[in-house]
Formats: C-alpha cells, structure tokens, sequence
C-alpha cells in the first residue's frame, strides 16, 4: 500500500463528508514540504535531500528541483518589511483605540489569516482554525455520525453534491445542489461553510431541521442523525450478462474493493461492464489515478497545470484487470473531482462513453498545510487538472455522451432509466 501519510497530504477536494469529518490527511515532521507529494506516492519524482553535515566539513547543499519548496524560513525578507508597515501600524492603532478591551489576539491574527487568502478570490483556499483542521484530518473511512451526504462547503451556501446510498440524506430526499440556508431555523447566510458544516453534526437520535433551497423551491427537511457506514463499492452480475459496479468514494479502499470487484465478475465472462460514478463526490487523487488504471493500458489519466503554465503528468499504472471489456460509465451532477478525473480519462480516450447528466465540475488542486505554530492549517489551491486531451472542467463539468433524465418521478416509482440507456448503449455495440 502507498504511504498514507504521504498520499494523503493532496486532495483534489471539492467533496467533504457531511459526518463527523471530511478527508483522512497526514503530515510529516520534514522541513521540506514537496510540492506534489502525490506524484511521489506514484512514485514519478523525488525530492532533493541533504545528507547529514559532518564536522569540519563545508555546508552540503540540496540540488533544488520543481517539486519540493522549504518552508524553513521564519524571517521576514527585507524587501517585504515596508510592505508590512500598514498592517502592524493598523495593529497597534486598533490595540490603543478600540472601545471594548481587552482585544483577542488569537482571533486577530486568525482573522489576518483568513482575509489574507480569501484576497486570493479562489473560494477553495482558506484558513483552518484548530476545530477545522482537526475535523478536516478526520479519517475517510469506518463509521461516522452525521446525515450521510457528501457536500461543497466553499460556496455562499453547503451545498450537496449528493447524499449516500442508504443514508439518512438520500431516505429525506435531498438531491445534488440543494442548498442549505438555514439550520433548525437559524440563517446560514454570511456563516463559513466549515462552521455550517459544524452545526449539522450531532449525536446520533437527534433530529435537525435543514432549510434547503432548490431552485425556486425553498422549504424544510427533518433529517435524524445516524451512524453512517461509508459506502465504497457494489456490484452484481445481471441477467443480461451485463456486469455492474457502482464505486461511491475515491478513498483508501476504492481500489482494493474495486480489485475484488472486477475479479469476481470478471470470471463470470460478462458481455460488459457498467460502471457507475453517479453520486461520487470524489476523494483522493492518488486513488484516481489506481481506479482509472483498472481499465487503461496505457497513457496519461490526466495532467496537473499550475500556476506558471508547467505540467506535471499522472501515467496509467500497469496492471489493469478491465482494460479489454467493452464499458459504459454512469455520471450525474453527483459525480465530482476524483470521480471526473476517472470519467474523463475513459471518455477522452474512447474507453468508454458516458451516460447520464453533466458532472459537477471540480477541477482544481488543493495542498493541506498544517500551520507550525498552533494546531491549524491552510488549503491552497496549488493547480488545476485537465484531462488527457486538455479538457479543463472546474465549473463546466463532464459531458455525457448520451444525455438521459433521470427524475424523481423516475426514483419513487423504482426505475432507473440512466442505468437502463447504458446497458442498452453497451449491448448495442458489441461486436
């Protein structure tokens, strides 16, 4: 297994869990931060090191290369010490004038903090305050309590990407971009998404009432926390001779559970395979690169552009179990970052044609940084992701091949037409 602290440092994170945490992340005591430790989990670069100095001898010297920054320093530069002047002028002045005293200079400078990176205009880097950054290291995976859905909390409003299967989200109805506005009442308007998220948590029994808007529509949903069991995977082999697998997360078990999917359907001798991404919120982009292996020979899964227009490129890990088996992808407005990546590998290069609505469009890096001085951290988007053939699709999304509905109309009375269309789709281009 890739080393979990490593890998789950880089996120391509739009989807948090809507439970008792978000994403499993880990960091190391090194002074060198890489800057794409995924591409090192995957083994495709490494990061300049500095052997041990031995007495007497001259200070050795790290070769610097892309993919590693230091963040040893801890002095000001000169050259940004007249930049600064306004901000601790503004300090002092606001520690002598204020009106109510004493001032809190832990929410002070947290505040700094915070308006610092939201200038940036990019909802997906913030500050994490120490609550934040613990429930944000929360494991991917095992048991939570909460309403079971994934969710986008950099907008003006949480927003669901999609609620689990078999959650008490999905039984209440909520669908892929409700809006919550209110929370047992409350207005949410103007509150950080971070802190909404708080504030639906709670112990299992206990009933919230969600304010959601959809649409034009706004109205109340009564939702009762449980303890949630994280879905991974799915699967059965159909009458039709049609093997199915829905995958629902992009966490550390995706592509163990995936592995055993495939295997077990694929000694069965199916015509083909539908493989469902619709509701997946995403996750680790390490495993991404592991699910989309599972049905390429070859290539790029996808490439990571930053900043200064460099590249860096994500190859196909050898091995595939399905890269041969004719296959049909599903995806929704539910299917997000880790999920596109894969979706859109597969379509870009013929593998496979997909089914459904247009995903959710994320597409873009987040590195988590831990803060050395107290216990919090920073998000910053580091990159933006484009599929083999250079499709960006932050705020576009993928789409479908075959475009089909599928309503709620279709869902209360048990039919899934999206699943019926790719199966026709499949077996209708069989040799």
């Amino acid at each position: 297994m890739e080393n979990k602290t490593v890998r789950s440092i880089l996120l391509v994170l739009v989807a948090v869990l809507l439970l008792a945490g978000t994403f499993a992340l880990g960091f190391g005591t090194a002074s060198v931060l890489p800057k794409n430790p995924i591409r090192q989990a995957l083994g495709y670069d490494t990061c300049a090191t500095v052997e041990p100095q031995i007495e007497g001898e001259q200070p050795q010297v790290a070769t610097p290369n892309s993919y590693c920054l230091d963040y040893t320093s801890a002095s000001t530069p000169e050259d940004l010490k007249g930049l600064f002047d306004p901000f601790w002028e503004s300090w002092k002045l606001l520690h002598e004038n204020f009106v109510d005293q004493p001032l809190d200079d832990v929410a002070l400078m947290r505040g700094a903090i915070q308006g610092m990176l939201a200038a940036t205009g990019d909802k997906h880097t913030s500050y994490m305050d120490p609550e934040q950054f613990k429930q944000a290291n929360t494991e991917m995976e095992g048991e939570y309590t909460g309403i079971g859905a994934w969710v986008d909390t950099t907008g003006d409003y949480v927003e669901i990407i999609s609620p689990m299967k078999g959650s008490p989200a999905e039984a209440a109805g909520l669908q892929a971009q409700d809006k919550v506005i209110a929370i047992n009442g409350e207005d949410m308007t103007g509150i950080p998404g971070d802190l909404v998220l708080q504030k639906i948590l709670g112990p299992a029994g206990d009933t919230i009432v969600l304010t959601i808007r959809r649409g034009e529509e706004t109205f109340d949903v009564s939702i009762t926390r449980a303890v949630i069991q994280i879905p991974v995977v799915e699967y059965e082999m159909r009458e039709d001779g049609v093997g199915y697998v829905a995958l629902y997360t992009f966490n550390e078990l995706a592509t163990e559970k995936l592995r055993e999917a495939l295997k077990d359907l694929l000694a069965q001798n199916p015509k083909g395979i539908v493989f469902d991404l619709r509701g997946n919120g995403g996750g680790y982009l390490v495993t991404a690169v592991e699910v989309t292996s599972e049905f390429l020979k070859d290539g790029v899964v996808l490439y990571e552009e930053y900043g200064d227009g460099t590249r860096d490129s994500y190859p196909v890990k050898k091995g595939g179990l399905a890269t041969e088996i004719p296959l049909v992808v599903l995806i929704d407005e539910g299917t997000a970052s880790a999920a596109e990546i894969t979706a859109g590998a597969l379509q870009d290069y013929g593998r496979a044609k997909l089914v459904g609505k247009t995903s959710y469009g994320k597409g873009s890096v987040q590195n988590w940084i831990p803060l050395k001085s107290e216990e919090s951290g920073v998000r910053i988007t580091i990159a933006r992701w484009l599929t083999p053939n250079g499709k960006q699709i932050d705020g576009v999304g993928l789409t479908p091949d075959l475009v089909v509905e599928y309503t709620q109309e279709d869902f209360d009375a048990g039919r899934d037409p999206q699943l019926d269309a790719a199966v026709e789709l499949l077996l209708s281009e069989l040799p």
